[in-house]
């Protein structure tokens, strides 16, 4: 099993697949949107197909993110594990690199053997203008992908999922990790964490979907909007 299907299978089926799974805030932007269970799983297939055909991302293949805590770096995730592959810290050791617009010159200075996408995070699906010839603008080419993948080969428990640790040591330590912080399926969760670092993702991403519980996720937060926000939200755990 993969370890995007370990997080998301339980959270597809029943009343789980309806209820939100993640509510995305930018304050920057008044941005709010929301995907249930089932449309996380969807977003994660598309991308897995995008990386999988386009890309030959298979078991093994190291992906590298310079991208915020956003709805759509969760798809990413999700994609690249569904097909196998490691992410990792560093550009310079990846063999595709997924980059935010601004971005771009850092992704391609890292020289990745496979390339470059970019994504817009934009809402409304909008691309990114004026990307340099052979760069993969993510909004134009994953709309165009089916939101069902198969992996066309089994992914191993001991395949690398996250900085050299397996799919099932991932999968330990999100449990493990949502046990510590007293998460439960019954939980909304207020973040701000960022997913840059291990712990950030580990906490803010990982362990929320290994819970079974919601996630509201916060970028560029207003300090006098956030009581507001636990209130309106419901929220009973806040990261931070």
């Amino acid at each position: 099993m993969t370890l995007t299907a370990a997080l998301l299978d339980p959270l597809r089926s029943g009343a789980a697949a309806a209820r939100p799974l993640i509510t995305f805030y930018d304050d920057a932007t008044g941005e709010r949107i929301e995907l249930s269970g089932t449309t996380t799983a969807n977003w994660a297939a598309k991308t897995a197909n995008l990386l999988h055909d386009e890309c030959d991302v298979e078991p093994g293949a190291r992906v590298a993110l310079l991208l915020p805590a956003h709805w759509q770096t969760a798809a990413v995730l999700l994609g690249a594990w569904s097909c196998g592959a490691e992410i990792v810290d560093a550009p310079t050791e990846a063999e595709w690199v997924l980059s935010d617009a601004d971005r771009i010159d850092l992704a391609l200075a890292a020289a990745p053997s496979g390339g470059v996408i970019a994504l817009s995070l934009d809402a409304f699906g909008k691309g990114v203008p004026g990307l340099p010839s052979g760069v993969i603008d993510f909004a134009t080419e994953v709309r165009l992908h089916g939101d069902e993948f198969v992996s066309w080969e089994p992914i191993p428990d001991d395949t690398p999922a996250l900085a050299g640790a397996t799919v099932a040591e991932v999968l330990a330590d999100a449990r493990a990790r949502a046990a510590a912080l007293g998460l439960t399926g019954s939980d909304r969760v207020l973040s701000t964490l960022e997913w840059s670092t291990t712990d950030g993702l580990g906490n803010g991403l990982l362990a929320v979907l290994a819970a079974g519980a919601s996630l509201v996720q916060v970028r560029n937060p207003a300090a006098d909007a956030m009581e507001r926000r636990a209130a309106t939200e419901r929220t009973t755990v806040r990261l931070a």
